[in-house]
This record gives structure tokens, C-alpha cells and sequence, in this order.
């Protein structure tokens, strides 16, 4: 019902509110919102399988090719003063 192209483009809300219009009770609205939320778990993991997955590698084949960054908040010595610590490094000198 909700995924029918009559109520593709409506919040769960207004589908309750219009089949009510129309005198039809499925469930209450929280219900819809529910099964929508458990029918998009669902599609995540069977979309995404974890078996046969690699993590990507970056190689730097030369200096200035690939780099890493970091930010880092430090306290500073009065209350509510922080100081950030930028780290930009080259890859390929860490080889």
C-alpha cells in the first residue's frame, strides 16, 4: 500500500489521513512509519554484503601524490579556550 504509486510520493501522515477520508483503516500511522523503517533495514543488508568485500588501498608511487590529514582540539589553559591542531602529511614519506 505504501509503496503503490497512488501514496509514493506522501508521508505515512497523510496516507492514514486520506484512507481515513476514504472510510478505510489499516493501521495507525506510527505502524506505517514502523514498517517502512524495518522494509529500508531490511534492503540495506541484503544490498550490501559484507563477503567479498576489500578495503580500498591508496599507494603513492611518488612524493606530492597522496596526502593525509588530521584535526585535532586541544583545551586550552582558560575555560572555553581550544586551540586546533592541523596535521597535513605526505603518504608516500611514511613508506
Amino acid at each position: 500500500m505504501l509503496r503503490s504509486e497512488r501514496f509514493a510520493d506522501l508521508a505515512p501522515r497523510e496516507v492514514y489521513a486520506t484512507l481515513l477520508d476514504e472510510g478505510t483503516y489499516l493501521c495507525h500511522w506510527s505502524t506505517m512509519y514502523r514498517l517502512l523503517r524495518q522494509v529500508r533495514e531490511s534492503r540495506r543488508r541484503r544490498d550490501h554484503p559484507r563477503q567479498g568485500y576489500r578495503k580500498p588501498e591508496l599507494l603513492a608511487k611518488r612524493p606530492r601524490q597522496l596526502w593525509s590529514w588530521d584535526i585535532t582540539k586541544l583545551k586550552g589553559l582558560a575555560t572555553w579556550t581550544y586551540f586546533y591542531l592541523y596535521v597535513i602529511i605526505d603518504v608516500f614519506s611514511r613508506v
